[in-house]
């Protein structure tokens, strides 16, 4: 069942055009990994499949809803059940790991016994728990990568869009990481959209790979098959 489709989409920042005419469908429970250079423009895709931004041309449908068309934005970011982690993470460090996670169920009028059984629910989850009234300033990186995915999760989203989240971390904490999101993941049943510059962990992480570069998609396939595709490139 699909439950993301990208239509000829185009997008530009002051004349500058970053994404060019890009077309995909995404079914329901894939893991899709985007794959390629800073700067090729798979933030940019992230950001209008989230809502923050909207394609100047072509369509935008997600779960059988137009949500952007030909620079208009149909339905705003908060209703499009989709939750982002964002490679800086975005955590309000005035507010508690707890109140992070609050901030958004507050927004949505979710009743407050329903609010603390969800929070705690979601930090048991991702291993938090002694971390609820903990400031991120006071976290090491990992676990503040733990707090901000609680906080995507939290809201019950059917679909989670990661940017670059483990960038930051070094290589044993992000293998731990990869194993975390993978089961959290299967878990909740999410669709899973994650982009990285990063091969090894497009690998490990993906159902399916699309590698962009200069704002098109070069080639969509398995891990196998791009893992070829990418070794062919490297020796012609």
């Amino acid at each position: 069942m699909m439950i993301i489709k990208i239509d000829n989409v185009y997008k530009s920042y002051n004349k500058n055009l970053v994404i060019k005419g890009i077309s995909i469908d995404i079914e329901k429970g894939e893991r899709i990994v985007i794959l390629g250079p800073s700067g090729c423009g798979k933030t940019t895709l992230l950001r209008m499949i989230a809502g923050f931004i909207h394609p100047d041309k072509g369509k935008l449908i997600i779960d059988g809803r137009i949500v952007a068309d030909n620079g208009k934005c149909i339905i705003e970011p908060e209703n499009r059940h989709v939750g982002m982690v964002f490679q800086d993470l975005a955590l309000w460090p005035h507010m508690s790991s707890y109140k992070n996670l609050e901030f958004g169920l507050k927004a949505k009028n979710i009743p407050k016994m329903e609010r603390r059984k969800r929070i705690d629910e979601i930090f048991e989850k991702v291993q938090m728990d002694r971390f609820k009234n903990v400031h991120p300033g006071e976290l090491s990186g990992g676990q503040q990568q733990r707090i901000a995915l609680a906080r995507a999760l939290v809201m019950r989203p059917t679909i989670l869009l990661m940017d670059e989240p483990l960038s930051s971390l070094d290589t044993d904490l992000s293998l731990i990481l990869r194993k975390e999101i993978l089961k959290l993941q299967e878990e909740f049943a999410i669709t899973l959209i994650y982009v990285t510059h990063d091969r090894e962990e497009a690998f490990s992480l993906a159902t399916r790979i699309v590698v962009m570069d200069s704002g098109m998609i070069q080639k969509t396939g398995t891990v196998k098959e791009i893992s070829e595709y990418i070794y062919n490139a490297s020796h012609k």
